[in-house]
């Protein structure tokens, strides 16, 4: 019985026509942008879950926070200094420049903060470690499938 069932749901099926929405060459799959965007999401959502719950001083909150706003910046702004270098757009190498030595400071100031603070247990200190580098990762993934996509769609 539920065999018949199935096959006529599967014939209700075949009558609707499909929309198929056609990617442009070099843009990224829309699977692909989801799961940037969701790695972003995640990674910013805990990273600031578990700042908010912390049993820590507000001002070491901010501290963390300012780090993670800090290194989102300087590793979008990297990932596009190396871009545009790479397809001969003019970057200045003091902009350059600075875009590397700002996201190594970022990194250094969360690495140098979670070494020193001595309220954090090691596995927070992981979590907010494992966190911060998904974000970072996932917003140059973001950055890159949208210059991606508006290349793609300019081409045409």
């Amino acid at each position: 019985m539920s065999n018949d069932q199935e096959i006529l749901l599967n014939k209700g099926e075949q009558s609707k026509p499909k929309v198929r929405v056609e990617r442009k060459e070099g843009e990224p799959t829309s699977a692909f942008k989801g799961a940037s965007w969701a790695a972003l999401v995640v990674g910013v959502s805990a990273y600031l879950i578990g700042l908010f719950n912390a049993a820590m001083e507000l001002n070491e909150k901010g501290y963390y926070f300012a780090v993670l706003i800090f290194g989102l910046y300087a590793s979008v702004s990297l990932q596009k200094a190396v871009r545009d270098k790479e397809e001969g757009i003019p970057v200045t190498s003091i902009y350059y420049g600075i875009s590397w030595f700002a996201l190594i400071v970022s990194i250094s100031l969360m690495a140098i903060g979670l070494y020193n603070a001595g309220s954090i247990v090691l596995s927070e200190k992981g979590f907010y470690g494992m966190s911060f580098v998904l974000s970072l990762f996932a917003a140059i993934t973001v950055q890159k499938n949208i210059r991606d996509t508006q290349r793609a769609r300019e081409r045409d």
